[in-house]
């Protein structure tokens, strides 16, 4: 692969870690929290994990889908600027 080439590769996997980081971090926090007070209040149900890490991490996701759509958008540009096809 070329020096350009790694650098698309590279911003790609950069963009994939910011995007995604945030949903990740709510869906620990949450899932920490509720096993926290799993364990203080003594109720051992798997499933109450669950569902409000994955309602916290569609919330999270909502809120910020400008964001992650603004960041895709520039990466696109970007990338379809490198393109040998249009001379960049």
């Amino acid at each position: 692969m070329e020096t350009d080439e790694l650098d698309i590769v590279r911003e790609a996997f950069t963009l994939m870690l910011m995007v995604s980081a945030p949903i990740l971090a709510v869906g620990l926090v949450v899932g920490l929290v509720v096993s926290i007070l799993q364990a203080v209040t003594q109720i051992q149900e798997q499933t109450l994990v669950f569902v409000p890490k994955i309602i916290a991490m569609v919330m999270t996701t909502i809120l910020l889908l400008g964001w992650i759509t603004m960041k895709l958008m520039e990466f696109s540009t970007a990338m379809f600027s490198w393109s040998p096809a249009s001379g960049g």
